[in-house]
């Protein structure tokens, strides 16, 4: 089996990885404080969207997809089912896509019908869209930066390369190995332009979450507009799909073609929903509160 070296991680990335991890904790609940006290908001509303996230995104979303598509992420043998999608890029591909939109936008809005059915001012919307964008950066940046510091002293110890090695002798699906070799890369090659990249990455990630959260909060409350739930699964799958496309190596598509899409969408997510819903929303919660 090929023998793989990946270098050492410097002081530098090391320094850059805890400043990113830092950044990406804090500042989310900073926003958040501020958010909720300048707008006079229950900031239960932004930990609703957080908690929403991880029981919808990370426990369900992540379990059901790993055992149907990825079983051996579980420790668990291939089925039928999931060699059948292996074996199917494209298929594979708009399945990446797919789970997250379902999951996510319907944890929005379970939320929104259940423990939120009672808060029906716009800036909801809003609320919980940062504690659902915000708890994915903690855990999509800051928790991993941190995971990254931690390999990244196992790769200089030469500990990673042979656990790295062994899990490739466990793995049949290409994709899967790529996907682990490149972020060892990313890991020694760490620095202020990967930071910069990151975190920027997350701001329009962060935008999109909320436009989301805007669409699926007024199909909650406006039966005519309840058409605004399917379109927000149809554009959170075209977002993770496109990205899936080049992870499962279905097609070539260029990294920077990828994140133009992304930032393109998340813009249009954001500002259509702000400019066409939020904003032409005049009501107010003193008004709606003594309904």
């Amino acid at each position: 089996m090929e023998s793989f070296n990946f270098g050492q991680v410097s002081t530098s990335s090391f320094v850059l990885m805890g400043i990113g991890a830092f950044i990406a904790i804090v500042v989310p609940i900073v926003i958040a404080i501020v958010w909720c006290r300048k707008k006079k908001e229950p900031f239960t509303t932004v930990l609703i969207g957080a908690a929403a996230f991880m029981l919808f995104a990370v426990m369900l979303e992540k379990t059901i997809q790993n055992i149907l598509i990825i079983p051996g992420q579980m420790g668990l043998p291939e089925t039928p089912v999931s060699m059948f999608i292996n074996a199917r890029p494209f298929l594979l591909a708009f399945l990446l896509g797919l789970f997250p939109g379902v999951f996510e936008e319907t944890g929005r809005l379970i939320a929104f019908k259940t423990l939120l059915r009672r808060r029906t001012w716009r800036e909801t919307s809003i609320s919980y869209g940062i504690g659902h964008g915000g708890v994915e950066v903690v855990f999509a940046v800051g928790i991993s930066l941190i995971a990254y510091i931690a390999l990244g002293f196992a790769i200089n110890s030469g500990e990673a390369i042979k656990e790295f090695e062994e899990t490739l002798k466990e793995m049949d699906q290409p994709w899967m190995i790529e996907q682990m070799n490149s972020q060892m890369k990313t890991i020694t090659g760490f620095d202020l332009t990967s930071l910069c990249t990151l975190l920027i990455e997350r701001v329009f990630a962060v935008l999109f979450h909320i436009g989301a959260s805007i669409l699926v909060f007024y199909a909650c409350r406006d039966k005519k507009k309840f058409w605004f739930y399917p379109l927000a699964i149809v554009i959170h799958t075209l977002v993770d799909g496109v990205a899936a496309l080049q992870i499962v190596q279905a097609v070539e598509i260029p990294s920077i073609a990828i994140e133009i899409i992304f930032i393109a969408v998340s813009i249009v997510t954001f500002f259509g929903a702000y400019f066409l819903l939020y904003r032409n929303d005049a009501r107010k919660p003193e008004l709606i509160q003594g309904q």
